[in-house]
């Protein structure tokens, strides 16, 4: 009952780009290894305006010796910045660095639990959230059932409380799977493949899950059916109309998103369904192998404990 993100290494090395194509990937690394290349970085992210010129960005890094610097800034132009008429800008890779160490991703090591909403599908008690490995996850507190686990920089923890965090990686979930439901994958914007699969090996202890894998990094993410639904029209209505506004209820709190209890999946058809129920009411969304639409039904339990379809 759990999401989960995993990018295989071996895959990963076999899928990157060729060096010949850019600059060798150890090489990159390397130029990255000195203190001062470093601060000359930070230093021109922290300038209110770009360009900057080269003795501005000397002077924000606090360097007399003007050859020392110039041969560091070299060493850096054309990956990670580029030099133009009026000074020097970063380049993407540059920003990547930054926000990297911004986020913490290459100097935290946080490990923290706290409390969040809902109560555990199984046992009824209460959840909590926890943070290790670069990775949050939510799981009941008793018997330790996890509603996913998902990759959150360390900076995300900062100057939040235990619920902002809490919101926080709610809507980070729901924005990795709206890309990936959109082929686009959120490590290295390469093309990702859906995928409607059997459990069998146990993953996520589900009978179905999607799996979302990158054609390029090789970058994978895991869920139940249901989660895709979260930003469906047809379901925020439902629940709209409801009384629950979807697009703020944390998602491990909904047991059709999160668990597939109420998902069925015809692997002849290529077919899968998700029943949603709400004060009596039901809707059956349908959805192809490549989780898209193709039908939806309401119904409503009548007296005699029979289903009714909705007019």
């Amino acid at each position: 009952m759990s999401g989960s993100e995993q990018t295989p290494e071996a895959d990963l090395l076999a899928a990157a780009p060729d060096p010949d194509d850019g600059l060798p990937p150890a090489e990159a690394f390397a130029l990255l290894g000195n203190e001062t290349r470093i601060d000359i970085l930070q230093a021109l992210w922290r300038a209110p305006e770009q360009p900057v010129a080269f003795s501005a960005l000397r002077k924000r890094v606090g360097m007399r010796d003007s050859a020392q610097f110039n041969y560091h800034l070299s060493k850096l132009t054309d990956h990670f910045v580029r030099s133009t008429d009026d000074g020097y800008e970063f380049q993407y890779a540059g920003e990547k660095v930054v926000r990297a160490i911004l986020a913490g991703t290459f100097t935290d090591r946080v490990t923290l639990e706290f409390p969040v909403s809902g109560e555990c599908f199984d046992c009824g008690a209460a959840l909590e959230g926890r943070y290790s490995d670069e990775r949050l996850g939510v799981r009941c507190s008793a018997c330790e059932t996890t509603y996913g686990r998902y990759a959150f920089p360390p900076g995300g923890l900062r100057d939040r409380t235990d619920a902002e965090v809490a919101s926080a990686f709610d809507q980070r979930v729901r924005h990795l799977h709206c890309l990936a439901a959109d082929g686009v994958c959120p490590e290295c914007g390469g093309r990702m493949a859906t995928e409607v699969t059997p459990d069998d090996e146990d993953r996520l202890d589900l009978d179905v899950r999607v799996d979302h894998t990158c054609e390029q990094c090789q970058h994978t993410i895991s869920s139940p059916v249901g989660l895709s639904l979260l930003d469906d029209a047809t379901v925020v209505a439902f629940h709209a109309e409801h009384g629950v506004d979807l697009t703020s209820t944390e998602h491990w709190t909904l047991g059709w998103c999160v668990t597939d209890e109420t998902t069925s999946y015809d692997p002849d058809c290529d077919r899968i369904s998700v029943a949603i129920t709400l004060d009596g009411e039901t809707l059956t969304v349908a959805l192809d192998g490549e989780l898209r639409v193709v039908d939806t039904e309401r119904s409503c339990e009548g007296a005699d404990g029979e289903n009714h379809a909705a007019v």
